[in-house]
C-alpha cells in the first residue's frame, strides 16, 4: 500500500490581505511570506493588478499559486479570463469564497447555485482546473430540515463542483470539522486551515492561529490525509497581532504536527 501524503502547507493572503494592494505591497508582502517559509499561497483580497504581474512576483520568490478566491460573479461574466488567468499561474484550483447573498436565503437558492455553479464547473474541468466552493456557517442553516450544505453536496455535480472547507467555520455552524473533511471526501483537495480560541474579554469564539485554539488537529489533519487534501490554506480574517506574525506562528505549529509549506 502506497504511503499517504500529507497536505502542504500554504498562506491564504486574505490573512494580510491589507498588505497586497499594489504590486509593490505585494511584492514586499511575498518577499516577507517566502522568509516566514512558505512556498505556496492561495490568492485571495489582493488589490487589482494584472495577472502577468502577480505570476511574475510570486516566480521572483518562489511560491505556488495553490488555489484562489474569485467572485462568483466574475466566474459568471467573464470565465475566460479566469481559465486564462489560471492557466498562466499553474493554478489548478478556482475558489469562490462565498455564495452570493441572493443564493443564501432559501432551499431553492441553494439548489440554483449548485446547478449554476456546478455548469462553470464543467467548463473549468474541460481546461483542466477544478472548481471550488468555501463555506461560512450560514450554510449550515437548515431548510426543510436538512443543512444548506448537504444542499450544495447533494445537489451538485460531484465531479464539477468541489468544496473548500473551513474548519472554523464548520465548527461556529455547530459541526464538526473532522465530519465534514470525511464527507467531502474526493472533492476536496484545498481546506483551510483556522483555530478557533474563546476571547478572554468578551467571552466569545474568536479566530485564532493554528494550533493556539481549541479545534482538534491531530484529528483535522489526519483526515485530511485519508482524504487526500493537497493543500491546508492557512487563514485567518482578523488576527490579534501583526498577521504575518499570525501566519508565522500557525506555520510553526503545524510543522510541529507533521506538516510542511
Amino acid at each position: 500500500m502506497s504511503k499517504m501524503k500529507k497536505p502542504l502547507v500554504a498562506a491564504q493572503l486574505y490573512t494580510i490581505r491589507d498588505f497586497t494592494k499594489t504590486p509593490e505591497d505585494l511584492d514586499k508582502s511575498m518577499e516577507k511570506i517566502k522568509k516566514i517559509g512558505y512556498n505556496a499561497v492561495q490568492v485571495s483580497g489582493i488589490g487589482p493588478m494584472d495577472h502577468q504581474q502577480v505570476k511574475d512576483i510570486m516566480d521572483k520568490y518562489g511560491l505556488t499559486i495553490c488555489a484562489t478566491h474569485i467572485s462568483f460573479e466574475k466566474m459568471q461574466e467573464d470565465l475566460d479570463d479566469v481559465i486564462y488567468q489560471h492557466k498562466l499561474w499553474n493554478c489548478k484550483y478556482a475558489g469562490v469564497g462565498a455564495m452570493p447573498p441572493k443564493y443564501q436565503t432559501s432551499k431553492e437558492g441553494y439548489i440554483a447555485f449548485a446547478k449554476e455553479a456546478s455548469e462553470i464547473g464543467k467548463r473549468l474541468a474541460d481546461e483542466g482546473l477544478q472548481f471550488i466552493y468555501h463555506n461560512h456557517h450560514f450554510e449550515f442553516m437548515k431548510f426543510d430540515g436538512v443543512l444548506g450544505m448537504d444542499i450544495l453536496l447533494n445537489e451538485s455535480d460531484p465531479e464539477a463542483f468541489g468544496f473548500e472547507i473551513d474548519t472554523f467555520w464548520v465548527q461556529t455552524g455547530g459541526c464538526n470539522p473532522v465530519d465534514w473533511i470525511n464527507k467531502v471526501a474526493g472533492r476536496m483537495q484545498v481546506v483551510h486551515f483556522k483555530d478557533m480560541a474563546i476571547d478572554k474579554e468578551e467571552v466569545k469564539p474568536i479566530m485564532a492561529e493554528v494550533g493556539e485554539g481549541n479545534l482538534n488537529w491531530p484529528d483535522i489533519i489526519d483526515a485530511c490525509v485519508k482524504t487526500n487534501v493537497e493543500w491546508a490554506a492557512v487563514e485567518q480574517d482578523i488576527c490579534k497581532r501583526d498577521p504575518f506574525e499570525s501566519l508565522e506562528i500557525s506555520l510553526k505549529n503545524l510543522k510541529e504536527l507533521g506538516l510542511n509549506s
